[in-house]
């Protein structure tokens, strides 16, 4: 194994946000991508971090057709060489004035932290490569880099531009454009010759 190895740390609710931004949303080759963000370092492991939506307790039919969708998703980014899928909450936060409902992510920036702080320490990997946009990484992220690791943000350029302080902290930084989202598009399926 390598002695320049990375780790990539993916928000999936921040990626959800950059792929629909870049049309590549539904589109991109999860292994390509974690292999394509490590690049040039040996990709020790890409760890990725989402919730399952929420389900009701008497789910609607859209909701379990959603909450049956990301399940089958996480759980085939599951199976991905050195991929580790880490599940966080979601809650339920009442409704916006236009009744709308109002959802919060819960954990996920706790096991980013754990995760990126533990292999930094452990002088396991050279680089990390984090996917996100919230300014509550700072402080793993300064870890990480106070133990000699690379911090690299691939992050979004429009709407879904990181926030200023974490664009600032990060040792180097890779816009995700849609350009970008090519080298990592989904192959095309033939045609089902049974169809």
């Amino acid at each position: 194994m390598s002695n320049h190895r990375a780790a990539v740390f993916v928000d999936g609710g921040y990626l959800d946000y950059v792929l629909r931004s870049c049309g590549a949303f539904g589109k991109t080759d999860f292994e390509a991508f974690f292999r394509a963000l490590a690049e040039p370092a040996e990709l020790l492991r890409a760890y990725y971090y989402h919730c399952l939506p929420y389900q009701s307790p008497n789910p609607t039919p859209e909701e379990a057709a959603r909450f049956g969708a990301m399940h089958r998703f996480l759980d085939a980014l599951d199976q991905l060489p050195r991929v580790e899928v880490r599940q966080g909450k979601i809650a339920y936060r009442g409704k916006k004035a236009d009744g709308r409902p109002i959802f919060v992510q819960k954990q996920v920036d706790s096991l980013i932290a754990t995760d990126l702080v533990m292999l930094s320490t452990k002088r396991l990997i050279s680089e990390a490569v984090v996917v996100a946009g919230d300014s509550d990484l700072l402080p793993p992220i300064r870890i990480a880099k106070d133990e000699g690791a690379v911090v690299r943000l691939a992050h979004g350029t429009k709407r879904d531009r990181p926030h200023a302080d974490l664009w600032n902290m990060a040792d180097e930084r890779l816009p995700l454009t849609t350009d970008w989202f090519a080298r990592c598009r989904q192959r095309e399926l033939p045609p089902d010759p049974g169809a």
